[in-house]
């Protein structure tokens, strides 16, 4: 129950990224003290900062829309996804995420035959489906207006039904604590996907090297591979090496 509240409590600080305690005690429905000893326990992980009479979330800030996201950096994030989509094998079953170099992956994968595809984002199911040969299946629930991807129970539900070979997943910072998101919900999902995989690859472009964010998607040991389009910075190489992760470095452009 305790860890079931702190993740609630999370969740309430992803959009604005301060609450009052009153507030969250009202919301969970239960008292302002056990709300602090929550908060406590949160702080000690590194997760949020106590405020007088609420609390932050640390390292917020908000989350910009999909499409001025896609457009950043899209030459790197057109060679990783060059590189990820080598890595992947024509007939492949596979889950993608809703990031945007993700995004980039899926169309680069628009030359491949007969995937199988699983997704909670619209830009992947709009980049695949059309393929003649892919099946592609789209995690149910309300698309979020931002970046058009499903979340909640419905879609943890869906995804939690497949295994499948690869996982292709993106990060918002990637720091010698692994790889991180700021959104919870987003986390839960990726987490789902991870236990579906027999392979998980991240692409991350190299930006997200000198950026932090609160939420640790899962223990770096369970990522196979990270492509990314620059050397990482040492705490981040140390993390990658201690880990097991294979480094992919996406070639430059001809």
């Amino acid at each position: 129950m305790q860890a079931r509240r702190e993740a609630e409590i999370l969740q309430a600080l992803s959009d604005s990224g301060t609450a009052r305690i009153l507030d969250l005690s009202r919301r969970l429905n239960v008292t302002e003290e056990t709300i602090r000893r929550n908060v406590k326990r949160l702080e000690a992980q590194g997760l949020v900062t106590k405020l007088h009479g609420g609390v932050a979330l640390r390292d917020w800030t908000p989350e910009p829309p999909f499409a001025q996201r896609v457009a950043e950096r899209p030459e790197a994030k057109r060679r990783i996804a060059r590189a990820v989509a080598a890595l992947i094998p024509d007939g492949a079953a596979l889950f993608l995420d809703v990031g945007t170099t993700t995004a980039y992956v899926a169309q680069a994968l628009r030359g491949h035959q007969r995937l199988m595809v699983v997704t909670n984002s619209l830009a992947v199911a709009q980049a695949l489906a059309p393929v003649e040969g892919n099946r592609v299946f789209m995690a149910g629930g309300e698309l979020r207006a931002h970046d058009g991807g499903a979340f909640g129970a419905e879609a943890l539900a869906f995804v939690r039904q497949f295994r499948l070979d690869y996982a292709i997943l993106s990060a918002a910072a990637v720091t010698e604590a692994g790889f991180l998101l700021r959104d919870l919900r987003e986390a839960e999902f990726a987490r789902a996907i991870i236990g579906g995989a027999a392979q998980t690859i991240m692409a991350v472009d190299a930006s997200k090297f000198a950026r932090s964010a609160p939420i640790r998607i899962a223990a770096p040991a369970s990522v196979a591979r990270l492509v990314t389009d620059a050397a990482p910075p040492a705490p981040v190489a140390a993390m990658l090496a201690a880990a097991g992760v294979t480094l992919h470095l996406a070639p430059e452009d001809p």
